[in-house]
């Protein structure tokens, strides 16, 4: 006489299986990998970047405002020629446009990018580490950062969300393997998110 298992059984299953996988988050005993300071001494062109948006200072801010919408960008590099072959001189950003243009009521449409740009931006040269740009970000509060080669020349943007991808790169198992409630006891209002 063979027993064949009914549904009850394979549901209690299921139910042992789900906390055991769960039990995994809970334990506290399991040995955590820490954060290895190595990755700070990391250079920064392993990071994920972009090639940046480049445009003179004679350009408006609707030129920069299209550009930025047009390739997904957060900021635009103004150098002396437009190009990204010539020196940078200025960084005009999104924080730019609502603090400058937006709140002062200004339209943007005739305002050449020189009259509201930051000059001489905090940059750092192509063979920095990590652990620099990360100084660079949270002391300065910037979001972007102009990476620059020998000449000064733009080579690439440094932004906040490349380095949130590097961290998860770099971490997989610890940021993407977490729990979807983030042990909320309820669902938070989305409103302004």
């Amino acid at each position: 006489m063979s027993i064949v298992p009914d549904d009850s059984d394979k549901e209690l299953d299921s139910i042992d299986e789900l906390e055991r996988d769960e039990a995994y988050f809970d334990d506290s005993s399991r040995g955590r990998r820490g954060f290895d300071s190595r990755l700070l001494q990391e250079p920064l062109t392993l990071l994920p970047s972009r090639p940046p948006l480049a445009l003179s200072e004679e350009a408006t801010v609707t030129d920069a405002m299209q550009a930025m919408k047009r390739r997904h960008r957060g900021c635009v590099l103004i150098t002396q020629d437009g190009s990204l072959s010539s020196p940078l001189t200025g960084i005009f950003t999104e924080r730019d446009v609502l603090l400058k243009i937006i709140d002062c009521g200004r339209n943007p449409a005739t305002i050449p990018l020189g009259e509201v740009m930051t000059r001489d931006p905090e940059s750092l040269p192509i063979d920095a580490k990590l652990a620099w740009a990360l100084n660079m970000m949270s002391v300065g509060g910037f979001r972007h950062l102009p990476v620059t080669d020998e000449r000064g020349w733009p080579a690439f943007i440094l932004s906040v969300r490349d380095i949130v991808e590097f961290l998860v790169e770099s971490f997989p198992a610890e940021i993407l393997n977490l729990p979807p409630d983030f042990n909320r006891g309820k669902s938070l209002d989305r409103d302004g998110a």
